[in-house]
């Protein structure tokens, strides 16, 4: 009686079939898949003994299994994410091997529920797909019935079974008498659990579990052959015009979706899913050659797109353009009257009086070539050299540079302006490297604006000036210049 109460759960009926999408035709049965040829168990056999097989499963089980003993309820709360979430370990093949052989010891129950499934939709007992439809006409007629139905689940399917388990009927007992209720248990509480390795229930959700595997792979297959095309703007043309479309009706429903009456709609297509899987109407389907409509009306459908897309719509085709700059800097040495400015590199930054660099008294970082400048990461260059920036002043005016002289025309230097003690007093920016300028002086300066070049102001020790060129996008993959 213990052992009966104590039964794995597995599929002990027939072999789930795998679900054919593309055709029969296209799946090979092999001896693993339900084949007619020697039985898995031989094939084991043959491969390694039985008892080998089980000492590697068992060393391999010893090695991978570490037990774990959190001291109480809140550790075991508040130590899941850290643990068993973030720290989770790598792959090892006796962990894969140990996971695997508990995994499908315990699986058996998925696989009796997917083989009840496929029984009821394939009307094989048609009083069961009938009641099922009962129940699910009452549910869209009275969506708040959806609250019960996980308690009604676990009532009937969970503690029925148990209690009829527990309190077995006499063996003369009759269809017209009433079911005894009264005395103690006669049973054992039923209890699940694993399929022990290397047992008929271990092969069987072995079995099932490949089949369902197959059942994925085409699944996965059919969706991408038959989704990817159209999504993923491998055609930008075709896919453009369905995002319209998908946008237009998600518009739409976000709009009138609450005077629809989705009652009537999941009644009608539940009705309608359950009865297309009677064999009557497969048969009818079969010979009116549905399939080949269906496929005729999907041809038509992609058809009308493509033309839909090739009349109203145009794409750019010349790649995306941006323009990118870079400043050359000169230096020369305050201290010398006459020195004249010497190129000092290429930067990225203006290095501004102001700018963080400056005030920092960190160097400016940069290139002493154009030839050594090179495009952004996924840019290339779109013109053969670099521009000068001709519009001083409005870069200028952009960046907000202060205590600078900006000339016009000619060059388009960009020169620090070198003020005298007299005029720090009076509010005028100098460089933090100037050492003479120092104490309750620099608690005295005011931002001042820049100011246009007319050759008589005293100038710093940094110019720059503008260059600008264009890059454009590069493909994927692409990394040479053009």
């Amino acid at each position: 009686m213990d052992g009966q109460a104590s039964e794995p759960l597995a599929n002990r009926n027939e072999a789930i079939p795998i679900v054919s999408i593309t055709g029969p035709e296209d799946y090979e049965p092999t001896p693993e898949a339900g084949g007619r040829s020697p039985s898995k168990r031989d094939v084991l056999r043959q491969a390694l003994p039985t008892g080998k097989l089980k000492e590697k499963l068992e060393s391999l089980s010893s090695q991978a299994e570490r037990p774990e003993s959190p001291n109480t309820m809140p550790d075991r709360l508040f130590t899941i994410r850290s643990r068993k979430y973030v720290d989770r370990p790598g792959f090892s093949l006796p962990v894969m091997s140990n996971n695997f052989r508990r995994f499908n010891a315990r699986i058996g129950v998925a696989f009796i529920f997917q083989n009840h499934m496929i029984r009821l939709f394939s009307w094989k007992f048609p009083t069961q797909t009938l009641s099922f439809l009962a129940i699910y006409t009452f549910l869209c007629l009275e969506p708040t019935l959806l609250a019960v139905l996980p308690l009604a689940l676990c009532l009937f399917f969970i503690m029925v079974p148990a209690f009829l388990t527990r309190h077995p009927p006499p063996p003369s007992n009759h269809p017209t008498d009433l079911y005894p209720l009264a005395g103690p248990a006669l049973a054992p509480a039923p209890n699940i659990k694993p399929a022990p390795e290397l047992s008929k229930d271990f092969f069987r959700n072995m079995r099932d579990l490949q089949n369902s595997m197959e059942d994925f792979s085409r699944l996965h297959d059919s969706l991408v052959t038959f989704l990817a095309p159209p999504t993923n703007f491998s055609n930008e043309a075709l896919s453009s015009v369905l995002f319209l479309i998908l946008s237009a009706t998600a518009c739409l429903l976000f709009i009138t979706s609450h005077l629809l009456p989705w009652r009537a709609i999941f009644l009608v297509s539940g009705w309608s899913a359950t009865c297309a899987g009677h064999p009557a109407i497969q048969s009818l389907m079969h010979t009116t050659h549905t399939d080949t409509l269906i496929q005729d009306q999907e041809a038509t459908a992609r058809s009308w797109l493509l033309r839909l897309s090739n009349s109203d719509m145009t794409l750019s085709s010349a790649p995306e353009t941006r323009e990118v700059e870079i400043f050359e800097l000169q230096y020369r040495a305050i201290h010398t009257e006459n020195a004249e400015h010497e190129l000092f590199l290429f930067s990225p930054s203006p290095y501004t009086p102001l700018s963080p660099a400056r005030i920092a008294g960190d160097r400016p970082r940069g290139t002493r070539f154009f030839e050594d400048v090179q495009a952004p990461k996924g840019w290339r260059w779109g013109d053969k050299k670099w521009t000068l920036d001709l519009l001083s002043r409005e870069w200028v005016e952009e960046m907000c540079v202060t205590g600078v002289e900006v000339e016009t025309e000619g060059e388009r230097w960009v020169t620090d302006i070198l003020y005298d003690e007299e005029g720090m007093e009076e509010g005028g920016p100098a460089s933090p490297k100037h050492s003479k300028y120092k104490g309750k002086s620099k608690e005295k300066l005011v931002k001042r604006t820049w100011e246009e070049g007319n050759g008589l102001g005293k100038k710093g020790e940094w110019r720059r000036r503008r260059w600008v060129r264009v890059v454009e996008r590069m493909a994927i993959g692409n990394t040479g210049d053009s």
